[in-house]
């Protein structure tokens, strides 16, 4: 797996997580060998179709993934040098939200609807930072301004219920932020709005990643929301990585085909002449994962051996790598 020219640059990493669902008597598995690192002060991108394993990596970061049925069936997450997966249940409470915090798609499901605004604030300040609570609905308060929400003393007042989709997750970005963690996850926290309050809650949380320095892990499936946000890509496909790179160089020259078939099956501009693509089939569910390449029953330039073994790392240059077979000794590559 390709490292960091400088390893004191790695905040996260994670080597060959394996995170498995037992269902009926199968081993379902959602993160099957997945490896990456995030450096510090960088947005590393990860994009794929639903059921792809984004979401799930990112709940594993965190050891929220329900035991039973889920279990860690293998690998390593290191954080700042800490075994993650090692860690006792009071090291990850301890953890989470002082050190890695997280912003779901769908604040709603992540407030408490029967408790204000400024309860939920004020408990998750108070829990990491051991201060007063006259002091923690300051520094709440503080933060609702921060995120830019309109009358912040009434919105500390209100219940999640009684906000806007837009100004919840604003709410949710102030929350995931209050304590100064080191590691931000943010699951695609656009994807219930509508376009233009998208582009304001991008807009706020680019903001609030250069005051404070904090790196992030932005997941989407939502190439052109990651090509704005993200200096490295990576590119799943049913559990599996299918390639990583600095972002540019990913939507300039993807090698992968599936990175290649989610590029051009964007929509164009207005005006554009050019053909949407579209890419066959679907991603296959966890009971039917195909061998090798899972990838292979959908790929335009899948070969024989594509279908037996999964493809062994192939480095294109200093920080790009992909797993595909045309790219192993003997394949053949599409232009």
């Amino acid at each position: 797996m390709m490292c960091c020219p400088n390893h004191d640059a790695v905040l996260l990493s994670v080597r060959g997580l394996k995170t498995y669902f037992d269902v009926a008597g199968m081993a379902l598995k959602a993160v099957d060998g997945v490896s990456f690192d995030v450096r510090r002060g960088e947005t590393f991108g990860i994009v794929g179709e639903s059921g792809c394993g984004k979401s799930i990596a990112a709940l594993s970061i965190m050891r929220l993934v329900r035991t039973p049925p889920g279990r860690y069936a293998g690998g390593e997450i290191r954080f700042g040098g800490r075994d993650i997966l090692g860690m006792s249940d009071a090291e990850i409470h301890a953890l989470r939200g002082r050190e890695i915090s997280i912003i779901f798609q769908e604040p709603m499901t992540a407030l408490n609807p029967v408790f204000t605004i400024g309860n939920q604030l004020e408990e998750v300040i108070r829990l990491h930072q051991r201060t007063t609570k006259k002091a923690a609905r300051a520094i709440a308060l503080d933060w609702l301004k921060k995120v830019k929400l309109p009358n912040p003393v009434e919105v500390l007042r209100s219940y999640p219920f009684t906000l806007s989709g837009g100004m919840r997750q604003r709410v949710m970005i102030a929350a995931a932020l209050a304590s100064g963690p080191k590691l931000l996850i943010a699951d695609e926290p656009t994807t219930a709005l509508d376009v233009t309050i998208q582009a304001q809650i991008l807009d706020l949380i680019r903001a609030m990643k250069d005051e404070t320095g904090v790196s992030c892990i932005f997941i989407t499936h939502d190439l052109g929301v990651i090509s704005e946000m993200a200096d490295r890509v990576m590119v799943m496909y049913s559990g599996k990585v299918c390639e990583i790179a600095p972002t540019a160089e990913l939507m300039a020259h993807p090698l992968h085909p599936y990175t290649s078939l989610l590029i051009n099956s964007r929509p164009m501009a207005k005006g554009s002449t050019k053909r949407l693509v579209t890419i066959p089939g679907s991603v296959p569910s966890l009971r039917d994962k195909p061998p090798g390449c899972p990838f292979h029953p959908r790929c335009p330039n899948a070969q024989n051996r594509c279908a037996s073994a999964f493809p062994p790392e192939y480095h294109a240059g200093s920080d790009h790598l992909l797993y595909c077979w045309n790219y192993a000794p003997g394949g053949v590559v599409h232009g």
